[in-house]
């Protein structure tokens, strides 16, 4: 089986205490990200990253604070989980909603995707959806994501082992 890894938001200004809207507790993930990064890289497999990349002015900043501005420190991925992955900036919580995104789909046609990162209950509970949306198998690695509620989390779950979706770790999502 064709298998994509998929690293959701894992950007500075989520993941480390100095930035713009961290994600509480989240530097936790960093190393889990940057062993399936490098796992991905290692095993030939394709590993697409998406970013966050705003305008000073986005409109995103009426809800949210300022974060992830495009070519800030806050907007980079941390160096341990650079692997010459494939980036893809978006303006939007949804990854979908980059034009790039269906052909890229298209072209490395995975048929399984591993998902990972921040924020559990928005941006990788988007991104996870959206994939199984497509067909695809979709595993999100419960040990490589942070929320900002626990008790959401466990709901994202939910539906979304209700919708066909599988839960796994990085254990077993390098065990193949």
């Amino acid at each position: 089986m064709n298998t994509l890894f998929f690293d959701v938001d894992t950007q500075v200004d989520f993941l480390r205490p100095s930035g713009a809207l961290y994600v509480p507790g989240a530097e936790s993930i960093v190393p889990s990200v940057a062993a399936l990064n490098r796992w991905a890289k290692a095993n030939g497999i394709p590993l697409i990253s998406t970013a966050d990349c705003h305008a000073e002015s986005d409109p995103e900043f009426q809800v949210w604070p300022p974060h992830c501005i495009g070519g800030t420190l806050g907007q980079r991925k941390p160096d341990e989980t650079m692997v010459g992955q494939i980036v893809l900036n978006k303006t939007t919580l949804d990854c979908f909603e980059a034009p790039e995104l269906a052909g890229l789909l298209a072209d490395l046609g995975a048929e399984r995707c591993v998902v990972y990162g921040v924020v559990t209950e928005i941006c990788v509970r988007l991104a996870a959806f959206g994939l199984l949306k497509t067909g695809r198998r979709v595993e999100i690695v419960t040990d490589a994501v942070k929320e900002l509620h626990a008790g959401e989390a466990a709901r994202v779950f939910g539906e979304f082992t209700a919708a066909g979706g599988v839960l796994t770790t990085v254990a077993q999502a390098t065990a193949r």
